[in-house]
Protein backbone atom coordinates (compact mmCIF):
# COMPACT_ATOMS: atom_id res chain seq x y z
CA UNK A 1 0.00 0.00 0.00
CA UNK A 2 1.24 3.36 -0.87
CA UNK A 3 0.90 6.09 2.14
CA UNK A 4 -2.07 8.06 1.85
CA UNK A 5 -2.09 11.63 0.42
CA UNK A 6 -4.57 12.56 2.92
CA UNK A 7 -3.62 13.50 6.87
CA UNK A 8 -5.93 12.14 8.79
CA UNK A 9 -6.55 13.45 12.41
CA UNK A 10 -8.86 10.80 13.93
CA UNK A 11 -7.60 7.82 12.38
CA UNK A 12 -4.22 5.77 11.60
CA UNK A 13 -3.79 4.14 8.66
CA UNK A 14 -1.16 0.77 8.77
CA UNK A 15 0.10 -1.22 6.96
CA UNK A 16 0.33 -4.73 8.62
CA UNK A 17 3.86 -5.72 9.73
CA UNK A 18 3.97 -9.24 8.05
CA UNK A 19 0.92 -9.86 6.37
CA UNK A 20 1.07 -7.90 2.58
CA UNK A 21 -2.28 -5.90 1.60
CA UNK A 22 -3.59 -5.70 4.42
CA UNK A 23 -4.26 -2.48 6.44
CA UNK A 24 -5.50 -1.40 9.47
CA UNK A 25 -7.75 1.89 10.11
CA UNK A 26 -7.53 2.56 13.41
CA UNK A 27 -10.03 5.16 15.09
CA UNK A 28 -7.58 7.31 17.09
CA UNK A 29 -9.11 9.46 19.90
CA UNK A 30 -9.09 6.79 23.29
CA UNK A 31 -9.32 10.07 25.48
CA UNK A 32 -13.26 9.45 24.11
CA UNK A 33 -13.71 6.09 23.88
CA UNK A 34 -12.98 6.70 19.88
CA UNK A 35 -16.43 8.35 19.81
CA UNK A 36 -16.68 9.75 16.14
CA UNK A 37 -17.86 13.22 15.09
CA UNK A 38 -18.50 15.12 11.74
CA UNK A 39 -14.54 14.77 11.01
CA UNK A 40 -13.86 11.09 11.98
CA UNK A 41 -17.40 10.45 9.69
CA UNK A 42 -16.06 12.28 6.95
CA UNK A 43 -12.36 10.59 7.31
CA UNK A 44 -14.11 6.94 7.59
CA UNK A 45 -16.05 7.42 4.60
CA UNK A 46 -12.53 9.07 2.58
CA UNK A 47 -10.23 5.91 3.91
CA UNK A 48 -12.57 3.40 3.05
CA UNK A 49 -13.08 4.82 -0.49
CA UNK A 50 -9.54 5.56 -0.45
CA UNK A 51 -8.60 1.72 -0.01
CA UNK A 52 -10.89 0.03 -1.42
CA UNK A 53 -10.11 1.30 -4.83
CA UNK A 54 -6.01 0.92 -3.89
CA UNK A 55 -5.39 -1.99 -6.33
CA UNK A 56 -2.50 -3.41 -3.62
CA UNK A 57 -4.94 -3.60 -0.54
CA UNK A 58 -6.35 -7.15 0.11
CA UNK A 59 -7.98 -6.73 3.31
CA UNK A 60 -8.75 -3.74 5.37
CA UNK A 61 -9.04 -4.24 9.36
CA UNK A 62 -11.13 -1.81 11.67
CA UNK A 63 -9.50 -0.98 15.31
CA UNK A 64 -10.27 1.35 17.97
CA UNK A 65 -7.42 2.22 19.85
CA UNK A 66 -7.23 2.00 24.09
CA UNK A 67 -9.19 -0.33 26.16
CA UNK A 68 -12.68 0.23 24.11
CA UNK A 69 -13.47 -0.23 20.46
CA UNK A 70 -15.99 2.88 19.70
CA UNK A 71 -18.17 4.78 22.12
CA UNK A 72 -20.50 5.22 19.16
CA UNK A 73 -21.51 9.52 18.49
CA UNK A 74 -19.43 11.91 20.63
CA UNK A 75 -21.97 13.61 22.90
CA UNK A 76 -21.25 16.94 21.74
CA UNK A 77 -21.44 16.54 18.20
CA UNK A 78 -25.41 14.61 19.43
CA UNK A 79 -26.29 17.98 21.32
CA UNK A 80 -25.24 20.16 18.43
CA UNK A 81 -27.63 18.10 16.50
CA UNK A 82 -30.08 18.69 18.80
CA UNK A 83 -30.14 22.46 18.71
CA UNK A 84 -29.51 22.59 15.03
CA UNK A 85 -32.52 22.56 12.26
CA UNK A 86 -33.85 19.91 10.29
CA UNK A 87 -32.00 20.90 7.43
CA UNK A 88 -28.82 20.69 8.97
CA UNK A 89 -29.37 17.54 11.02
CA UNK A 90 -31.04 15.64 7.35
CA UNK A 91 -27.67 16.48 6.26
CA UNK A 92 -25.60 15.54 9.13
CA UNK A 93 -27.14 12.46 8.93
CA UNK A 94 -27.14 11.64 5.37
CA UNK A 95 -23.22 11.88 5.72
CA UNK A 96 -23.35 9.28 8.76
CA UNK A 97 -25.40 6.94 6.25
CA UNK A 98 -22.69 7.63 3.30
CA UNK A 99 -20.11 6.82 5.77
CA UNK A 100 -21.61 3.13 6.89
CA UNK A 101 -22.80 2.48 3.41
CA UNK A 102 -19.06 3.10 2.14
CA UNK A 103 -17.79 0.86 4.66
CA UNK A 104 -20.43 -1.76 4.01
CA UNK A 105 -19.91 -1.57 0.11
CA UNK A 106 -16.04 -1.55 -0.20
CA UNK A 107 -15.06 -3.93 -2.32
CA UNK A 108 -12.16 -5.09 0.06
CA UNK A 109 -13.27 -7.90 2.48
CA UNK A 110 -13.31 -5.16 5.99
CA UNK A 111 -12.26 -7.14 9.13
CA UNK A 112 -13.97 -5.40 12.57
CA UNK A 113 -11.15 -5.79 15.89
CA UNK A 114 -13.54 -5.65 18.67
CA UNK A 115 -12.61 -4.90 22.35
CA UNK A 116 -14.26 -3.13 25.51
CA UNK A 117 -17.35 -1.21 24.72
CA UNK A 118 -19.12 -0.84 21.35
CA UNK A 119 -22.40 1.22 21.86
CA UNK A 120 -24.58 3.11 19.91
CA UNK A 121 -23.14 3.84 16.29
CA UNK A 122 -20.01 1.96 17.43
CA UNK A 123 -22.21 -1.41 17.07
CA UNK A 124 -23.27 0.23 13.81
CA UNK A 125 -19.50 0.45 12.44
CA UNK A 126 -18.85 -3.52 13.41
CA UNK A 127 -22.19 -4.71 11.74
CA UNK A 128 -20.98 -2.79 8.45
CA UNK A 129 -17.93 -4.91 8.33
CA UNK A 130 -17.83 -8.13 6.57
CA UNK A 131 -16.29 -9.91 9.55
CA UNK A 132 -16.70 -8.87 13.46
CA UNK A 133 -14.36 -10.76 16.07
CA UNK A 134 -14.62 -9.52 19.58
CA UNK A 135 -12.48 -10.24 22.38
CA UNK A 136 -14.23 -11.85 25.52
CA UNK A 137 -14.06 -8.38 27.29
CA UNK A 138 -16.34 -6.85 24.46
CA UNK A 139 -19.86 -5.52 25.49
CA UNK A 140 -22.47 -3.87 22.63
CA UNK A 141 -25.34 -1.67 23.29
CA UNK A 142 -27.87 0.15 20.72
CA UNK A 143 -27.74 2.26 22.99
CA UNK A 144 -29.60 5.48 21.50
CA UNK A 145 -33.13 4.62 23.33
CA UNK A 146 -31.37 5.65 26.48
CA UNK A 147 -30.92 9.58 25.18
CA UNK A 148 -34.42 9.90 23.59
CA UNK A 149 -33.24 9.25 19.57
CA UNK A 150 -33.43 6.29 17.69
CA UNK A 151 -30.30 3.68 16.02
CA UNK A 152 -32.16 5.19 12.28
CA UNK A 153 -29.18 4.97 10.49
CA UNK A 154 -27.25 1.86 11.65
CA UNK A 155 -30.66 -0.13 12.08
CA UNK A 156 -30.41 -1.77 8.65
CA UNK A 157 -26.58 -2.70 9.63
CA UNK A 158 -27.86 -4.15 13.08
CA UNK A 159 -30.77 -6.22 11.40
CA UNK A 160 -29.04 -7.97 8.71
CA UNK A 161 -26.64 -9.30 11.41
CA UNK A 162 -28.85 -10.20 14.14
CA UNK A 163 -32.69 -10.63 12.26
CA UNK A 164 -35.43 -8.40 12.72
CA UNK A 165 -36.74 -9.56 16.27
CA UNK A 166 -33.26 -9.15 18.09
CA UNK A 167 -32.58 -5.93 16.64
CA UNK A 168 -36.13 -4.78 17.50
CA UNK A 169 -34.81 -6.08 21.64
CA UNK A 170 -31.55 -4.39 21.54
CA UNK A 171 -32.79 -0.95 20.17
CA UNK A 172 -36.01 -0.76 22.15
CA UNK A 173 -34.33 -1.67 25.73
CA UNK A 174 -30.89 -0.63 24.87
CA UNK A 175 -29.86 -3.33 26.93
CA UNK A 176 -25.78 -4.02 27.12
CA UNK A 177 -24.85 -7.19 26.02
CA UNK A 178 -21.44 -9.35 25.92
CA UNK A 179 -19.50 -11.04 23.76
CA UNK A 180 -20.99 -14.28 24.26
CA UNK A 181 -24.28 -13.30 23.74
CA UNK A 182 -23.03 -11.06 20.46
CA UNK A 183 -21.83 -14.25 19.55
CA UNK A 184 -24.88 -16.47 19.95
CA UNK A 185 -27.13 -13.64 17.91
CA UNK A 186 -25.10 -13.36 14.82
CA UNK A 187 -23.28 -9.98 16.31
CA UNK A 188 -19.89 -11.02 15.82
CA UNK A 189 -18.64 -14.12 14.24
CA UNK A 190 -15.77 -15.10 16.79
CA UNK A 191 -14.88 -14.39 20.25
CA UNK A 192 -11.69 -14.77 22.02
CA UNK A 193 -9.59 -14.00 24.78
CA UNK A 194 -8.62 -10.37 24.77
CA UNK A 195 -4.71 -11.43 24.74
CA UNK A 196 -5.08 -13.77 21.83
CA UNK A 197 -7.38 -11.13 19.69
CA UNK A 198 -4.61 -10.17 17.39
CA UNK A 199 -3.56 -13.87 16.95
CA UNK A 200 -6.93 -14.64 15.92
CA UNK A 201 -7.68 -11.87 13.39
CA UNK A 202 -4.51 -12.36 12.14
CA UNK A 203 -5.89 -16.18 11.48
CA UNK A 204 -9.19 -14.77 9.68
CA UNK A 205 -6.30 -12.21 7.86
CA UNK A 206 -4.54 -15.25 6.44
CA UNK A 207 -8.12 -17.31 6.07
CA UNK A 208 -8.81 -14.26 3.53
CA UNK A 209 -5.55 -13.50 1.98
CA UNK A 210 -5.80 -17.37 0.83
CA UNK A 211 -8.63 -16.67 -1.57
CA UNK A 212 -9.10 -15.31 -4.74
CA UNK A 213 -9.32 -11.67 -4.28
CA UNK A 214 -11.14 -11.49 -7.48
CA UNK A 215 -13.58 -13.77 -6.24
CA UNK A 216 -14.01 -11.90 -3.28
CA UNK A 217 -15.45 -8.67 -5.18
CA UNK A 218 -17.16 -10.71 -7.00
CA UNK A 219 -18.84 -12.11 -3.98
CA UNK A 220 -19.12 -9.26 -2.11
CA UNK A 221 -21.05 -7.32 -5.53
CA UNK A 222 -23.07 -10.82 -5.93
CA UNK A 223 -24.11 -11.02 -2.41
CA UNK A 224 -25.46 -7.32 -1.96
CA UNK A 225 -27.24 -7.92 -4.65
CA UNK A 226 -29.42 -10.63 -2.79
CA UNK A 227 -30.71 -11.02 0.17
CA UNK A 228 -32.64 -14.26 2.32
CA UNK A 229 -35.83 -15.18 1.12
CA UNK A 230 -37.42 -17.92 -2.05
CA UNK A 231 -34.61 -18.47 -4.85
CA UNK A 232 -36.81 -16.54 -7.64
CA UNK A 233 -35.98 -17.13 -11.20
CA UNK A 234 -34.02 -13.90 -11.29
CA UNK A 235 -32.15 -14.60 -8.58
CA UNK A 236 -31.22 -17.86 -10.03
CA UNK A 237 -30.08 -16.53 -13.43
CA UNK A 238 -28.13 -13.58 -11.80
CA UNK A 239 -26.22 -16.21 -10.36
CA UNK A 240 -25.49 -18.57 -13.36
CA UNK A 241 -24.84 -15.64 -15.38
CA UNK A 242 -22.27 -14.66 -12.40
CA UNK A 243 -20.33 -18.05 -12.36
CA UNK A 244 -20.37 -18.52 -15.76
CA UNK A 245 -18.82 -15.05 -16.52
CA UNK A 246 -15.87 -15.47 -13.36
CA UNK A 247 -14.96 -19.23 -14.72
CA UNK A 248 -13.12 -17.81 -17.32
CA UNK A 249 -10.85 -14.90 -15.67
CA UNK A 250 -7.89 -15.30 -15.63
CA UNK A 251 -8.06 -15.65 -11.86
CA UNK A 252 -10.08 -18.88 -11.58
CA UNK A 253 -7.62 -20.19 -14.47
CA UNK A 254 -4.76 -19.48 -12.04
CA UNK A 255 -6.93 -21.16 -9.25
CA UNK A 256 -7.92 -24.32 -11.06
CA UNK A 257 -4.06 -24.82 -12.25
CA UNK A 258 -2.72 -24.30 -8.89
CA UNK A 259 -5.01 -26.88 -7.16
CA UNK A 260 -4.66 -29.23 -9.58
CA UNK A 261 -0.46 -28.61 -9.85
CA UNK A 262 -0.60 -28.94 -6.07
CA UNK A 263 1.32 -25.43 -5.33
CA UNK A 264 -0.02 -21.97 -4.04
CA UNK A 265 -1.93 -20.12 -6.32
CA UNK A 266 -0.01 -16.83 -7.03
CA UNK A 267 -2.15 -14.58 -4.77
CA UNK A 268 -0.81 -15.90 -1.82
CA UNK A 269 1.73 -15.16 0.37
CA UNK A 270 4.04 -16.76 2.47
CA UNK A 271 3.05 -18.10 5.58
CA UNK A 272 3.68 -15.30 8.11
CA UNK A 273 4.48 -15.38 12.08
CA UNK A 274 1.64 -14.63 14.61
CA UNK A 275 1.89 -11.37 15.93
CA UNK A 276 1.03 -10.05 19.39
CA UNK A 277 -1.69 -8.11 20.41
CA UNK A 278 -0.90 -4.18 18.79
CA UNK A 279 -3.53 -1.71 19.78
Amino acid sequence: MQPTPAPYQTLRLTPHPSLSGVVQVTMAKPAVFNAFDEQMIAELSDAFARLGSDPTVRVIVLAGEGKHFSAGADLQWMQRAAQAPLEWNLADARKFAGMLATIEACPKPTVARVQGAALGGGVGLACACDIAVAADNASFSVSEAKFGILPAVIGPYVMNAVGKRQARRLALTATRIGAAEALAIGLVQQVCPLDALDATVHTVLGELLNCGPQAQVEIKALYAQMAPGPITPEVRELTAQTISRVRGTPEAREGFAAFLGKRPASWINPAPQTPRNTP
